[in-house]
């Protein structure tokens, strides 16, 4: 009797490993999404829940340890008729047009500067930065012993001349004049900085057929840089319309006394120093400081319309 052995069992091939379409779509359609998310959780976290909450504060008569009863647009009425918060309007307003147009003019007249073929050019570059660096307390407080009235550098020149020794804080002009160098000599810098890296995205063989034709350095920055530099320049107006609207540490330490009144008549108190001063320095009321603070976010939004319209229309823009 003879045995038969069994023929070895088959295995099935191995078959390549096909990756799940599944995986495959979230890979192009879910992944950008949540890599991103994180900055959108942290923006309504940190950014959309304190405006929504302020604008709830803003309905409510309340206090910063008191009651909250729901009042309406009560506290946006009030404030439209308070003649302080108009005064702190004008005062901001006043300042940002002070500040920021010389800024914008020095920042692109300096980066187009820079841009030319000079010795120790980083060094430059790098020295344009070195404000940013130091303290706003640091600079207010030299800009205040700058600006004193009787020991300040800039009334001892003033002097030289024949001029009386003015109380930059005294009045409404002065201390905007003061407050506004404060502001161009920290930012004028930062923002040439970002102008002179747009500059030097702009192809040279547009300046080199320009030159072929005869155009002058002065036609060539008219007709070639200012119109590569539109979309830089709406961006850099933007950042220094909300800056200069939400003024606070300049003015706050040009006082001094930190009190939040811009003065004795409150003569260079900007909206910033006003919703302070209403919430933490006064009568303590939440409610309408958040109406104030309202107010200002829509006056910022208006600024930044008015100034997107004006830098088109100085760029050329159809």
């Amino acid at each position: 009797m003879t045995l038969q052995l069994a023929p070895p069992p088959r295995h099935a091939s191995p078959r390549r490993a096909r990756p799940s379409r599944r995986i495959g779509r979230f890979d192009l359609k879910g992944m950008p999404y949540l890599l991103v998310s994180p900055y959108f959780l942290l923006f309504a976290i940190f950014g959309v829940f304190p405006l929504l909450y302020t604008f709830w504060l803003s309905l409510h008569d309340a206090e910063l340890a008191g009651e909250r009863e729901f009042a309406g647009l009560a506290n946006y009425a009030e404030l439209i008729a308070d003649a302080e918060f108009w005064n702190a309007v004008f005062n901001t307003v006043g300042m940002f047009v002070l500040a920021t147009v010389p800024q914008l003019i020095l920042a692109l007249l300096l980066a187009n500067a820079l841009n030319k073929r000079l010795r120790g050019r980083l060094v430059l570059r790098l020295g344009v930065l070195l404000p940013m660096i130091t303290s706003v307390v640091a600079v207010a407080v030299v800009f205040s012993q700058l600006y004193s009235r009787d020991y300040g550098l800039f009334n001892w020149i003033l002097g030289l001349a024949g001029i009386e020794p003015i109380a930059w804080q005294n009045e409404k002009w002065s201390a905007w004049i003061a407050i506004a160098t404060m502001v161009d000599w920290r930012w004028t810098g930062y923002n040439a900085i970002i102008l002179l890296a747009a500059m030097q995205t702009i192809p040279k063989d547009l300046y080199e057929a320009a030159a072929i034709d005869g155009a002058s350095a002065r036609r060539q920055f008219w007709q070639i840089t200012l119109p590569m530099l539109r979309p830089t320049i709406v961006f850099v107006v933007f950042i220094s319309t909300i800056g200069g609207l939400t003024l606070f540490t300049e003015p706050v330490m040009f006082e001094g006394e930190q009190m939040m009144t811009g003065g004795t008549t409150g003569q260079y108190q900007t909206v910033a120093m006003f919703i302070v001063e209403q919430a933490f320095r006064g009568g303590f009321e939440i409610g309408y400081a958040s109406a104030a603070a309202w107010l200002l976010f829509l006056l910022i939004l208006i600024g930044t319309m008015i100034n997107y319209w004006f830098t088109r229309r100085i760029g050329g823009a159809r």
